[in-house]
């Protein structure tokens, strides 16, 4: 099946998944942290789908792996970040976190380094 949308593309759906569960574990951070590492966060996580949108839209190939390589990324930002926010105790476990880390950094780099 044809793509008709960025939004047809799995990648995309996860990574959407992604920022919506951590925009959910954000939300009880200190309130000290409203304006650190809880934004560094969102704003690290927004960055993919965006990314991957912009670079879906995009007309060549050498364009759609630079947005795809920004979003990567911007995925291992989020991963450290969140990695932090654990070892601070800002999070306890987030196994729904953790499984799209490791989905949505699968598929880009199969994107990004595709086997020949």
């Amino acid at each position: 099946m044809k793509t008709k949308s960025f939004k047809d593309l799995i990648v995309w759906q996860k990574s959407y998944k992604l920022v919506l569960e951590i925009y959910k574990t954000t939300r009880d951070f200190p309130k000290s942290e409203d304006y650190g590492l809880s934004q560094q966060m969102r704003r690290a996580a927004v960055s993919i789908p965006s990314n991957i949108a912009e670079g879906y839209g995009r007309k060549h190939k050498a364009e759609y792996n630079q947005f795809l390589s920004i979003a990567y990324g911007s995925l291992l930002e989020l991963e450290t970040q969140f990695l932090l926010a654990k070892d601070l105790n800002y999070i306890i476990e987030n196994q729904g976190v953790e499984k799209l880390l490791k989905e949505v950094g699968s598929i880009l780099y199969r994107m990004l380094h595709p086997i020949r």
